[in-house]
Parts: structure tokens; C-alpha cells; sequence
């Protein structure tokens, strides 16, 4: 079940790096929301395939339920019941405002990530299926 996938796990740190000057430097009503919590569903996933040996629909599946499992928290105040409410990098990981569309951007996520792979594969990446 455990595996080390060196591709995907680079693949996360590119991502979170975008992710982390998006963060510090994107400043607007797009990219910075939306895009950014796209890709936040895609860094999970890297994470999830570089450590994970599954298929890539239970995988992305699997990002979509913590992203959404975030979002849940936001909407009943998780970081005010665990008195993290004050802290910063609690406030950025686990952001502070639930939002019906955040849920619509994961989905985004999930969409491109099917994409990519299915791109992946048609370039004739390793046999194994991944889905």
C-alpha cells in the first residue's frame, strides 16, 4: 500500500510552491480563491500518489474528501473549537471562510487532475493503469 513515487512528490512541492507565492503575492478575486484552492486539491493529490499505491480515481477522490473535510470545519468554526482561531498558519491551512463555491473549485481540482493523467497516460507513462 506504502510506495515512494519521486515524480509526484516533486510534482507536490512545484505545486505548493505556486501555491505559497500565490499566497504571498497574488492579491485578487481570482486567481488567489479560486485557482489556488484548485490547486490545492492538486497538491494534496501529488502528496497522496507520491506515498500512496492506488489508482488514480480513488486518490483524486481522496483529495476531493479532505479539501471538502476542510471547507466542513470552516463552516462550523473547527479552528475556533480547537482555539486555534489566533493562529496564523492555522488560519492559512485551514483557512477561515466557508464558501459553496470553494466546493465547486475543488471539484475544478479533481477535474484537471483526470485530465492530467489521462494525458499521462496517453504519453505512454508506465503500464500500470491508473485508473
Amino acid at each position: 500500500m506504502l510506495t515512494f513515487r519521486s515524480g509526484y512528490f516533486w510534482a507536490g512541492v512545484g505545486v505548493l510552491l505556486v501555491e505559497i507565492i500565490i499566497a504571498r503575492y497574488v492579491h485578487d478575486a481570482l486567481i488567489r480563491p479560486y485557482f489556488g484552492d484548485m490547486l490545492a486539491v492538486v497538491l494534496v493529490y501529488c502528496f497522496l500518489r507520491s506515498v500512496l499505491k492506488a489508482g488514480v480515481l480513488p486518490l483524486a477522490g481522496l483529495a476531493l474528501l479532505v479539501a471538502c473535510a476542510v471547507e466542513a470545519g470552516q463552516y462550523f468554526h473547527l479552528l475556533r473549537w480547537l482555539g486555534l482561531q489566533h493562529s496564523a498558519l492555522a488560519r492559512v491551512v485551514l483557512g477561515t471562510a466557508f464558501s459553496w463555491l470553494d466546493l465547486l473549485t475543488y471539484a475544478a481540482g479533481v477535474a484537471a487532475i483526470l485530465g492530467a493523467e489521462k494525458l499521462r497516460a496517453a504519453d505512454g507513462e508506465p503500464a500500470s493503469s491508473p485508473f
